[in-house]
């Protein structure tokens, strides 16, 4: 992210993102990788997305023994906030986080994703 200071642009880090590691199916890491190109977006902010529905709906159904057998790390970064939504609600529910991020894929609202173009964004001060 660039930022507008005194005239001047200035590199900084989004703050308000971390950096998170889980373990992920990865068929769904490949559809999400096709989706983001197709949406001119990253797999995280597809997720993102995802999670922001799920989350407002504040139910899920989720069979444990259905959980995939090809999961592989996954690295990225998440919005702060949001990430700690998902892990209380993954806790309220008996889930792990993997589980609530693998169950948001189809509840991705493509009109809401955010473009790759957002990482580098200019705010003004």
């Amino acid at each position: 992210m660039w930022k507008l200071v005194d005239g001047k642009l200035i590199q900084t880090i989004d703050t308000s993102r971390v950096k998170f590691r889980t373990n992920v199916s990865k068929s769904i890491i490949d559809q999400l990788n096709t989706l983001a190109i197709q949406y001119d977006s990253y797999p995280n902010y597809l997720l993102e997305s995802g999670l922001r529905v799920v989350l407002a709906q504040g139910v899920i159904q989720f069979d444990k023994k259905t959980r995939p057998k090809d999961r592989i790390q996954y690295k990225t970064t998440y919005d702060k906030g949001l990430l700690l939504e998902v892990k209380d609600f993954a806790k309220e529910h008996k889930l792990s986080v993997n589980d609530v991020l693998e169950y948001s894929v189809p509840f991705i609202d493509f009109n809401s994703v955010k473009k790759r173009s957002n990482k580098h964004r200019i705010e003004k001060l």
